[in-house]
């Protein structure tokens, strides 16, 4: 990875859109998502690291991974938002711009998903854009380089 790159990180569950929960997440796959937020980095000149992971071990030694030199990353952490202490520990020794996206509004969902524990140590949030707002979130990070240079 280099200064071109977004890592964009998909936490559990998220291998399963499409198919899980579609009147809450919609019909996207994670495929069509992957290729909507290609799109958006091609066309910024930017190059897409797109991943997924049911395990909270392999994203937090993702997030370590990219935690400075990449244009930024962006996290869907899914359920991991609202339980990981560890997850939020590592995204706070990240020094490139995070943005935390949600398919769904968590805050008009279930109690236990009002609260995120990466709110605090991420730079922006997208939250209740359906699929889109992955591409909004690669948009903040353009931004923000553009801010930067």
């Amino acid at each position: 990875m280099d200064s071109t790159t977004v890592l964009v990180l998909n936490g559990p569950n998220l291998n399963l859109l499409g198919e899980r929960e579609p009147e809450i997440y919609g019909s996207d796959t994670l495929a069509d998502v992957e290729n909507l937020c290609r799109i958006a980095c091609n066309a910024q000149g930017l190059t897409l690291d797109f991943r997924q992971s049911n395990s909270e071990g392999v994203l937090i030694d993702w997030v370590q991974e990219g935690r400075r030199g990449i244009a930024g990353m962006v996290l869907n952490a899914a359920g991991y938002t609202h339980t990981s202490v560890a997850l939020r520990d590592a995204l706070s020794a990240v020094t490139v711009p995070r943005v935390e996206v949600h398919i769904s509004d968590i805050h008009a969902r279930e109690e236990f998903r009002h609260h995120s524990y990466l709110t605090d140590v991420t730079d922006h949030q997208v939250i209740g854009h359906g699929v889109g707002g992955y591409v909004e979130a690669i948009s903040w990070i353009v931004e923000q380089r553009g801010n930067h240079s």
